[in-house]
């Protein structure tokens, strides 16, 4: 395949032979990734760049995403680390609560920056701090009715969002993508102990 800056497509070879994605930006040439794997392939010719047509384009992606996920957040004047600590409180269950530990668990943060986190949350009234039940002496960080309110909605629209954002890809894409980012996560993740 012929890009129509007279590249190759699919497969082109660094000049030792050397793959290159065959990424195609909107305006049908290469896109950001495939230009500089295409500089590197120049320049270093020993140096196999196929990995980054992957790792490039999922790193782009991800700072895409992510500001696109927060154009949501923002909405409901919440930063993503506020959307993440009331929708680990609303996943919980009744009585939409957790102790700080595990709450800071659930969001792969420190119990510093969980602390900042909640304070701010506490300070807008969409989380208490109280007494556990089970446990007189730990204490718990629940969403309050209006916390649980606002994660509702915002976790409506978060999810059309992601729907519309997943919407480039048929289901069947999707699906093989999830499989495929599953596999690779749990290959590369640390676990969790």
């Amino acid at each position: 395949m012929r890009t129509p800056d007279g590249e190759s497509g699919a497969g082109h070879l660094g000049g030792d032979g050397v793959g290159v994605s065959a990424g195609v930006g909107g305006d049908g040439g290469l896109d950001r990734v495939a230009r500089i794997q295409r500089e590197w392939a120049r320049e270093r010719p020993d140096v196999d760049v196929r990995p980054q047509g992957v790792i490039g384009r999922l790193h782009r992606l991800g700072a895409c995403l992510a500001e696109e996920l927060c154009v949501v957040y923002r909405r409901y004047g919440l930063g993503e680390g506020d959307f993440d600590v009331l929708a680990t409180l609303r996943r919980a269950g009744a009585p939409f609560e957790r102790a700080p530990g595990e709450l800071a668990e659930h969001t792969m943060v420190t119990t510093g920056a969980m602390t900042k986190r909640v304070d701010r949350l506490e300070r807008a009234g969409l989380v208490s701090r109280r007494a556990s039940e089970s446990d007189g002496r730990g204490r718990v960080v629940a969403l309050t009715p209006e916390g649980r309110a606002l994660i509702d909605r915002a976790f409506a629209d978060h999810m059309a969002n992601e729907r519309r954002l997943l919407s480039a890809l048929t289901e069947d894409e999707a699906a093989h993508l999830e499989t495929l980012l599953t596999k690779w996560l749990a290959a590369t993740e640390t676990p969790r102990g």
